[in-house]
């Protein structure tokens, strides 16, 4: 997936939908998640803060926890730690697939 997709992804699972506003001052294009109303999604590929709150919001559940973590865990890398420490470490775009592989929304590149 390239990072737009899975920024794209990420943001749907988080509750976040693109909108379009034509009030009477002006046009406004962007996304709303029912709190907030900004011109872009956040960038989980790379942004770990992003993905800390996607984290918080969309994994609910020890299920869906354990299940997060066994992904960071036994992704394919050339790790010379145990599997603890790759969960650690692991970047922002490791994290967001990771987090789509957990919610089943991960698609492999064709």
């Amino acid at each position: 997936m390239t990072d737009e997709q899975i920024n794209a992804a990420i943001a749907e699972a988080c509750g976040w939908r693109a909108v379009c506003v034509n009030a009477d001052s002006g046009y406004y294009k962007g996304f709303d998640n029912g709190a907030e109303l900004r011109p872009d999604l956040p960038d989980y590929s790379s942004d770990l803060n992003a993905m800390h709150e996607a984290e918080e919001e969309a994994l609910k559940g020890y299920e869906q926890i354990a299940t997060y973590v066994w992904h960071l865990e036994n992704r394919s890398g050339d790790w010379s730690t145990d599997e603890h420490m790759m969960a650690t470490h692991a970047t922002a775009r490791q994290r967001a697939e990771a987090f789509l592989r957990t919610l089943g929304k991960w698609e492999e590149a064709e």
